[in-house]
């Protein structure tokens, strides 16, 4: 038995409702997939592309109107795009914000602990610990199949010694 076994064994006798805790965790997989690295990296490049269509944009005021269409649709874009960008650069801030609160709540610094560490350990542990768990049944159903035979074979050993002693008596 190991410590994640015997761990489950006591929650299931103390707090059977905790055993359950990996429901509560159903995006873990997604999350361990989540570089965020990666997601700055691609936000500095949508921020970098924007900024160059704004550039096209200031270029093209020169042009006179032989591109006033193509200006304005421009403008139209750039409109829609810097709100976007902004949402996603917000949105960003908020993942990178809870991604260090995770990482703090289990003890662990932002900066030496990167969120992809993080998850892939709770990921680790969420399996583990349902593997224990199920160990732990299949180990339970195997003892309780084997008390009911032993208590057959008592059964019949009992019925047995029943019968030897009545044919001795009479």
């Amino acid at each position: 038995m190991t410590l994640m076994h015997y761990l489950c064994k006591v929650l299931a006798s103390r707090t059977p409702d905790l055993l359950e805790f990996h429901k509560d965790l159903v995006s873990m997989e997604a999350a361990s997939k989540i570089q965020l690295k990666s997601l700055a990296e691609e936000m500095q490049a949508i921020i970098k592309g924007l900024e160059k269509v704004k550039q096209e944009l200031a270029a093209s005021e020169n042009d006179g109107p032989v591109s006033e269409t193509f200006r304005k649709t421009l403008k139209e874009f750039v409109g829609t795009a810097e709100t976007e960008v902004s949402s996603v650069t917000h949105l960003y801030s908020i993942a990178g914000r809870n991604a260090d609160a995770l990482a703090l709540y289990f003890g662990e610094d932002p900066a030496k602990c990167p969120f992809e560490q993080v998850t892939a350990t709770l990921l680790n542990f969420v399996r583990m610990f349902r593997k224990a768990h199920e160990e732990n049944h299949k180990q339970a159903e195997l003892e309780k199949k084997k008390a009911q035979k032993e208590a057959e074979m008592e059964n019949a050993k009992g019925i047995s010694l029943t019968k030897k002693g009545g044919k001795s008596e009479s």
